[in-house]
């Protein structure tokens, strides 16, 4: 008979609706998750009442901010030490955009002339 091989997956932005319904398909499939999310506070809680109420325990919590090179990292480094492997990756988290300044656009000059900072007319949300 076959020896099952254990997965391992990560899905990030996990605390709450689509993200915790993925990890919720992913564990009942015998997936091993860790649920991520910003907040230290809320990723627990979600992990302890998906727990409670599922009454599956392949899930685990580690912190993660999509747009932060070193929280990236030390998820990284969480999935190695602790698996050694990641089968599955899901990028539910959303992060913001750019967001352009139409009138500092607009007052750049006539005949498409661009400005030579578009850093002035660009902020990240």
């Amino acid at each position: 008979m076959a020896e099952l091989i254990k997965r391992y997956a990560v899905v990030t932005g996990a605390n709450k609706g689509i993200g915790l319904e993925t990890v919720r398909q992913l564990v009942s499939n015998g997936v091993m998750v860790v649920l991520t999310a910003r907040d230290d506070k809320r990723g627990l809680e979600a992990v302890e009442k998906f727990k409670e109420e599922s009454g599956l325990s392949d899930v685990a919590f580690h912190q993660v901010d999509v747009a932060d090179p070193h929280s990236i990292a030390s998820l990284a480094e969480f999935i190695k030490t602790q698996f050694g492997k990641l089968d599955i990756m899901v990028n539910n988290a959303g992060i913001g955009g750019v967001k352009v300044d139409t009138d500092a656009l607009g007052s750049s000059g006539s005949g498409g002339d661009a400005p030579g900072n578009w850093s002035n007319m660009m902020t990240q949300t």
